[in-house]
């Protein structure tokens, strides 16, 4: 299963989360979205989810500051105690043997983060 995670500005844009998909994404077949639990109902990233018609699976906090990441952002450490929510939500979401396959991208607006993972599911 490989999942895309992202990290995203509050006023991000189905746009922006499409251009981080597509950069990080480049033919690869994503089996589910991931963020942060308190972001996966955001109404952008929801239609982007409809959109796409993939299911979103929301990481709590613990879970996002507990995974290893590749790339390290001052102002992700300083709001989530990780690095990178788009690598850690992958990570997390993309359950057992879980490992990145595309570290964290980030869109040409600078709103939105993308990460892939693959694992065995939940």
């Amino acid at each position: 299963m490989i999942v895309a995670g992202f990290g995203f500005r509050d006023a991000v844009s189905v746009q922006s989360l499409a251009d981080a998909l597509e950069v990080a994404g480049s033919g690869q077949t994503v089996s589910a979205l991931a963020t942060a639990a308190d972001k996966a109902d955001r109404p952008a990233f929801a239609a982007f989810a409809r959109q796409l018609g993939l299911p979103v699976i929301g990481i709590d906090a613990a879970t996002l500051s507990a995974q290893e990441v590749q790339t390290q952002s001052e102002a992700s450490a300083a709001a989530r105690q990780t690095g990178s929510v788009a690598e850690a939500a992958a990570l997390a979401a993309a359950g057992r043997g879980a490992r990145l396959i595309v570290p964290r991208v980030v869109s040409s607006d600078r709103m939105a983060t993308c990460a892939l993972a693959e694992g065995e599911g939940a």
